[in-house]
């Protein structure tokens, strides 16, 4: 059985948020992976347990807390409202921001991995030539991390693309507007449609061989030419 128009509109609607989403956690995510792959702070492991809490924590108590906040009895719904912008849940404004937070760890770990792995020698050089802090990190830092933002766009982009519990609960199940693939698939299942779920269930798997295969073979070569 063929794909439905709404399964083409769950695609579309889950790529659309995990490209968002990546762009964001990247822009996001490389200030605090540098932060915590430099400082000496106490803050350094606070920091780093929040940001690395989706891995332990079950999606729907992200979700039930995010749901909370951005509701209207929140206080960021509150402010939303305040600013007339109503509230974000059931949205895909909300969406974006729940797939943030439970993305997140996906991405800062492997930058902060990758700038720990530069190590202070290149930076100290820098220095000493006189570089700036955004020369030096342009110059410098990005093009040596450069395997490790690779890693974490291909780990948020996939591991956004299988978001269930958070963006359930978030977004809930809206047609083109907040139902993603893992969504659309669960109500096939409930419809008793199981053939039009096998579609959508092996394409999930087929994209997450190839990116895992994507992932590895690039890790490989990195090795091989390193």
């Amino acid at each position: 059985m063929p794909l439905t128009s709404a399964d083409y509109s769950a695609i579309w609607l889950t790529l659309k948020l995990a490209s968002l989403t990546t762009v964001i956690l990247l822009l996001i995510g490389t200030p605090i992976a540098l932060w915590l792959s430099r400082t000496r702070s106490w803050l350094r492991g606070p920091i780093g347990a929040v940001v690395a809490l989706p891995l332990v924590l079950p999606p729907t108590v992200i979700g039930f807390y995010l749901l909370l906040a951005l509701g209207p009895n929140g206080w960021i719904g509150q402010l939303t409202q305040t600013l007339g912008l109503g509230t974000l849940t059931f949205s895909f404004t909300g969406l974006v921001i729940g797939s943030v937070i439970y993305s997140m760890p996906f991405v800062v770990q492997p930058l902060q991995n990758a700038f720990a792995a530069i190590g202070r020698r290149p930076l100290e050089v820098a220095a000493t030539l006189r570089a700036g802090p955004w020369d030096t990190f342009f110059s410098v830092i990005l093009p040596l991390a450069r395997p490790g933002f690779i890693t974490a766009a291909i780990l948020g982009f996939a591991h956004t693309v299988g978001e269930f519990g958070v963006v359930l609960m978030i977004g809930g199940n809206i047609p083109d507007k907040t139902r993603v693939v893992s969504v659309q698939i669960y109500d096939h299942v409930e419809a008793l449609e199981y053939a039009q779920a096998h579609w959508l269930a092996a394409a999930m798997l087929v994209f997450s061989f190839v990116v895992l295969l994507a992932l590895y073979t690039s890790r490989r070569t990195r090795t091989a030419w390193s």
